[in-house]
């Protein structure tokens, strides 16, 4: 099994790869942690929020490591975006990605049999000038079929004031969806942008407090602005996915086994690093 990827594939190699786009509502009935009433609208929505994660201590706690671990990156030339895969490299992170409340609620989608795969800090400076352009996660991901969910961890509060991620509600159930490349003058983060979103549904402010996440489909379409404020915001996105989605370009070597099991032995399942 290869454990060798890029952390930003080209898109034409992920274009290449067979892929099935479709959306997968959730088919747990008997959910541990969400309440039946929250399933059914992520099935429906494409979306959960506000979901309480951490306590103010504790993801004060969180937001004190993050704090060390950007100067660190920053000083070595990284920027606030570039802390990807980070459970790969970080213990403290890895620890996050597989804790047992996170887990739980996602296994109320997912299922039983659940990886963890990603880790990437998206940080807005204030006033840095970065916005993100409504695009659907499944399109950068070589993983197929799309039954893959983030979960957005807020470390300071996010607002529409400090640029809070946003959705288009119902969104995901037009499958993949026609991107082009972002322009230059769109200052976007990312490479993609759908454009007039709006057309596929309602957009919905993520607002939520630190310490709070929002659990998203991969097919929801969701952007945010660039951040105009004298406040941060920051939020940790947790990929996970079930157990049974094949991963390409070599992101297999990226994937940890957080509940239930991987059958056919094709995730890594790294162990959790020393570093911190």
């Amino acid at each position: 099994m290869s454990t060798t990827y890029k952390t930003i594939p080209d898109q034409s190699d992920i274009d290449a790869i067979p892929r099935d786009l479709r959306f997968y509502p959730s088919t747990v009935t008997t959910p541990g942690v969400l309440t039946a009433e929250q399933v059914a609208a992520f099935n429906r929505d494409g979306f959960i929020r506000p979901i309480r994660l951490f306590s103010t201590e504790e993801i004060a706690d969180i937001r004190e490591y993050f704090d060390k671990l950007l100067a660190k990156v920053m000083s070595a030339g990284g920027d606030s975006y570039s802390i990807s895969s980070a459970h790969l490299r970080y213990g403290r992170v890895y620890d996050i990605l597989t804790h047992p409340r996170i887990v739980a609620v996602v296994r109320d989608i997912l299922g039983e049999d659940v990886v963890a795969w990603g880790s990437h800090f998206f940080c807005k400076m204030p006033h840095d000038g970065k916005a993100v352009a409504w695009h659907q996660d499944a399109s950068y991901w070589p993983l197929t079929p799309t039954k893959a969910v983030t979960v957005w961890l807020a470390i300071d509060d996010a607002d529409t004031e400090n640029a809070c991620m946003r959705f288009i509600k119902g969104s995901h159930h037009f499958g993949h969806l026609t991107y082009r490349p972002s322009t230059e003058a769109e200052h976007n983060v990312l490479n993609q942008s759908v454009d007039n979103a709006e057309q596929y549904g309602e957009p919905m402010d993520d607002c939520l407090l630190a310490g709070e996440a929002s659990l998203h489909s991969d097919l929801l379409l969701h952007s945010s602005e660039a951040n105009s404020s004298d406040r941060r915001r920051c939020g940790l996105t947790l990929r996970y996915a079930a157990a049974d989605v094949r991963a390409h370009l070599g992101w297999s070597g990226k994937g940890v086994i957080v509940s239930g099991a991987d059958r056919d032995g094709h995730w890594a399942n790294p162990v959790r690093p020393d570093k911190d």
